[in-house]
């Protein structure tokens, strides 16, 4: 079936935003006496804030409440926005995809905040037909929700939308959910892998110089 939309994963599919992630983590639990300088960058990639939070609750002070964290999480990362940077041809390739008419939307497992700085960073808000962030839908990725409320923001039946992704997680989310799937760098079973995003234009039949 021909591809006719894109639903974009946004952490590190389209901003390198996972080191920012990593050090806003370490930062707030550190000023809550939980250490994870030493945990590897990836330890959280592409998990939900909420298995996030379930798997360090019980290291961090008891009188804690996941909101309160969740939301120091997110200020302090928008705060920070400034150090983001695209993914290579991010930004070029969306805007190549919107002259040519191909509808776009963002399927984050990030909250609203947090997606709002991110596109916002990149500039491509006004490209998109709109966003999906996790405080948008009752299950996160690897739930299908997302992304089937991302088709049909476009109008578009699944299995006419591609999504990329770079996180098994949002892989497994897509799949569920009937779209094709194209993987950044990531062998995925039933995903397309691609080694960069300007391989993402030719599969909407998109020219690229």
């Amino acid at each position: 079936m021909r591809l006719r939309g894109v639903a974009w994963d946004i952490d590190g599919t389209l901003v390198d935003s996972e080191p920012l992630h990593h050090r806003v983590l370490i930062d707030v639990c550190l000023s809550h006496g939980l250490d994870l300088r030493d945990d590897p960058v990836d330890r959280f990639l592409g998990v939900h804030i909420q298995d996030v939070w379930a798997a360090l609750a019980p290291d961090l002070p008891k009188g804690l409440s996941g909101a309160a964290w969740m939301e120091a999480i997110q200020n302090s990362y928008v705060a920070r926005a400034q150090e983001l940077c695209q993914i290579p041809d991010a930004v070029a390739v969306i805007r190549a995809l919107a002259q040519a008419g191909v509808p776009q939307v963002a399927v984050s497992n990030s909250g609203r905040q947090v997606v709002d700085a991110n596109l916002a960073a990149l500039g491509v808000a006004e490209l998109l037909t709109t966003s999906i962030s996790l405080d948008d839908v009752r299950n996160g990725k690897p739930d299908p929700e997302p992304y089937e409320r991302g088709a049909r923001a476009l109008g578009l039946p699944p299995a006419q939308v591609l999504a990329v992704e770079d996180s098994a997680t949002g892989v497994l989310s897509a799949l569920a959910a009937g779209l094709a799937v194209a993987a950044l760098g990531l062998p995925q079973p039933g995903a397309q892998e691609i080694s960069g995003l300007r391989d993402i234009p030719p599969m909407l039949g998109v020219g690229w110089a």
